[in-house]
């Protein structure tokens, strides 16, 4: 309830709209068709042709223009912040950059594929994919330390733009894990998932809740 000056009971609160997060996966690099792992303490390769492409086309999507975009921020990393761009340039806006929506730092696996590391990581590799508390390689962060700091990231900008409709333009392991955290599924559950290039995912918060309202949709490059 809320009170009038005079103290009188005025009825319920309006509630809050709820604040959507248009989570986009950067576009294709050199190593992304070779499956290679891309991580923050890597070569921070730029989006290559194609990838430059996959930008343009997710920044004239149906889901960016149905509905006004408020705010478009971006992992620092050199990937995202040229996805970003194509993205702001065509909305008006001016890409922010939060560090927190980095990608995971993979250590001596940067730069491998899945099958390299397991020929020569085989026991961390096992770890890695059975808690989330194992690190990869050589690395600084677990992915439950991604997940922890990437949920920092959505709690202040929800705070910062309720009601607003965002785009974040971030990674495969950031995104998974802001996925499972508004499933309430372990960060374990990332392994799961699959996530392609320039692919868009939606999750709209209403207050403490979360809903996933789409996953991967790659219709925009099509």
């Amino acid at each position: 309830m809320t009170s009038a000056p005079d103290g009188r009971a005025t009825g319920p609160a309006a509630p809050t709209p709820p604040t959507t997060l248009l989570l986009l996966r950067h576009g294709e690099t050199a190593l992304t068709p070779h499956r290679r792992f891309s991580g923050s303490g890597g070569t921070d390769p730029e989006l290559s042709g194609t990838g430059l492409a996959q930008a343009a086309r997710a920044a004239a999507s149906t889901l960016l223009a149905e509905a006004p975009v408020h705010a478009v921020i971006s992992s620092p990393l050199r990937r995202c912040r040229q996805t970003a761009q194509a993205a702001a340039e065509r909305l008006g806006l001016d890409v922010e950059i939060e560090d927190n929506l980095r990608e995971a730092d993979f250590g001596h696996w940067e730069g491998l594929t899945l099958d390299e590391i397991r020929t020569r990581h085989p026991a961390d590799l096992r770890a890695w994919q059975s808690s989330a508390t194992a690190a990869p390689t050589g690395a600084t962060e677990s992915l439950a330390e991604v997940a922890a700091r990437t949920a920092t990231a959505r709690d202040a900008l929800l705070a910062r733009h309720p009601g607003r409709r965002l785009l974040l333009v971030s990674h495969v392991t950031p995104i998974k894990t802001l996925i499972a955290g508004a499933l309430t599924a372990p960060a374990e559950a990332t392994h799961a998932m699959h996530l392609s290039p320039a692919s868009l995912s939606v999750l709209v918060h209403t207050g403490p809740r979360a809903a996933m309202h789409l996953y991967n949709d790659t219709s925009h490059l099509r």
